[in-house]
């Protein structure tokens, strides 16, 4: 049978905040279990919580940046399960009444074709403690910290039909929350994960099939892994004759599958209810205004503008703006080049991303800045090295060995550009590979990147190539 695969993500993103979102207690990644939690955190009787107003802020934010409504009114809720590291024994989230709402974004399916995904919401509620199971001889260890930190939950429509689809949609929304500085997006320490919805029907159907939840994913890699095992597994059980059972499942990124966690809950599950402590938040258009202000150009509308004012391709601005971080490092790059949008863009994508992907740094942490590659493409550009020499020019600025003047003028790299001097090499090699000449003059043509070749090698490469294809044409027709 022909099947159709159906997938929404709820994704978590832990707002950039210092303080949690009810309490003043730090948010601050790895500090010593349980000094982070103060008598909010921890539910201890007649605390009350105070709205931290930031979080409402950066809520905004996301929703103003994906076409969203923001709410003027919306109402904190309980969500009531038992779990050992919810203190409560609830957790304080948004449920009838989400901050932001009804919000769409457009991904990339090809360089040519976009999708719309819906968002249907993005409310606020504060993360649960942390289990730890290692180191514990058969007990459970419970890291408190993490209790009380604002997430984001932001819930798409079920609008994406393949596994890259979804992760297509996860990197959007991953890149969009850096872009406008409201979540870190470290997916190694927690702070930007997601669950998959997925369910399969028979192509052409109206009805949604029976999803299943895959819980906490927090690699682009294993979202794509888990919803394609998912699916095959789901495939299977139908095919065969069975029912997917509605139910919560982990991923086992050693094993690459999925198994069941737990049954699925529904809202009533959860009995919630407006939270009697916590005011109804209430903002004006003021304040939207003051956070519409405030926003950054978005990654869609700076990849438009790479396209039209440094003429790259679609593809290419769009890699160069998948984050704010190397779209800052490009336009800088470009402002020390004197302008030289389709160089400077080759090169970021290419030789810097390839050395900082073999050191593993982040872009942020490259020992070669803008202005240090835009210098080095001045370079290129006035014809005083090529390319080729460009590249060990490059390695040497990497190691930390100075500008690239200084690494062309210690090196003696500088491009061979007089006519003269190149004619004479090029007679001289003609001269040393006489059977070959014979050869090209008897119509062997291809014997022409073999003369170029060798000239470039007697130069150690600084012959200026366009001048020695022009020379070696001339010389070769006399």
């Amino acid at each position: 049978m022909d099947w159709e695969v159906v997938i929404g993500l709820e994704i978590h993103a832990q707002l950039a905040t210092r303080s949690k979102i009810f309490s003043g207690a730090s948010t601050a990644y790895g500090a010593a279990p349980n000094t982070q939690a103060c008598a909010v955190d921890l539910g201890l009787p007649g605390v009350l919580p105070v709205l931290n107003a930031e979080v409402v802020r950066m809520a905004a934010k996301f929703g103003l940046a994906t076409h969203a409504t923001v709410a003027r009114r919306s109402v904190f809720a309980r969500k009531n399960y038992f779990y050992p590291d919810l203190p409560k024994g609830y957790q304080i989230s948004q449920y009838e009444l989400p901050v932001v709402h009804d919000g769409w974004i457009d991904i990339d399916v090809n360089e040519t074709e976009t999708r719309r995904i819906g968002i249907t919401r993005a409310h606020l509620e504060e993360d649960a403690g942390k289990s730890l199971h290692e180191d514990f001889h058969g007990e459970t260890g419970i890291d408190l910290n993490r209790a009380g930190t604002p997430l984001l939950e932001i819930v798409s429509e079920p609008d994406m039909r393949s596994a890259a689809e979804a992760v297509a949609y996860m990197k959007k929304i991953h890149a969009l929350v850096r872009y406008l500085e409201i979540c870190d997006g470290n997916m190694q320490e927690g702070s930007f994960r997601c669950d998959a919805n997925v369910s399969i029907r028979p192509r052409g159907q109206e009805a949604f099939g029976t999803r299943t939840e895959i819980k906490n994913i927090n690699s682009f890699r294993f979202v794509e892994r888990a919803i394609n095992y998912e699916i095959e597994r789901q495939i299977e059980v139908l095919e065969g004759g069975g029912a997917v059972v509605q139910e919560t499942r982990l991923y086992d990124a050693d094993r690459n599958e999925t198994r069941p966690m737990r049954s699925k809950e529904e809202a009533n599950d959860y009995r919630y209810f407006p939270d009697p402590d916590l005011l109804p938040v209430e903002i004006d258009q003021a304040f939207i205004d003051a956070v519409e202000r405030d926003l950054p150009e978005l990654p869609d509308a700076r990849r438009d503008r790479f396209m039209t004012q440094y003429g790259l391709s679609h593809f290419d601005a769009g890699v160069l703006t998948s984050s704010r971080e190397m779209a800052d490092f490009y336009e800088s790059t470009v402002a020390a080049a004197g302008g030289e949008g389709k160089l400077s863009a080759n090169w970021v994508m290419g030789e810097l991303s390839g050395l900082l992907n073999r050191d593993g740094k982040d872009i942020t942490a490259s020992p070669v800045s803008p202005e240090l590659l835009g210098g080095m493409l001045q370079r290129i550009s006035d014809g005083t090295i090529s390319g080729k020499i460009a590249k060990q020019v490059f390695e040497a600025m990497w190691n930390g060995e100075g500008d690239a003047d200084t690494v062309i003028d210690r090196k003696g790299l500088k491009q061979i550009t007089d006519s003269g001097a190149i004619e004479q090499m090029i007679r001289d090699v003609l001269q040393a590979n006489p059977k070959q000449l014979e050869q090209y003059k008897a119509g062997q043509e291809k014997l022409f990147g073999f003369f170029v070749g060798q000239v470039m090698k007697a130069t150690q490469g600084k012959a200026n190539p366009g001048e020695v294809n022009k020379l070696l044409k001339q010389i070769l027709e006399e």
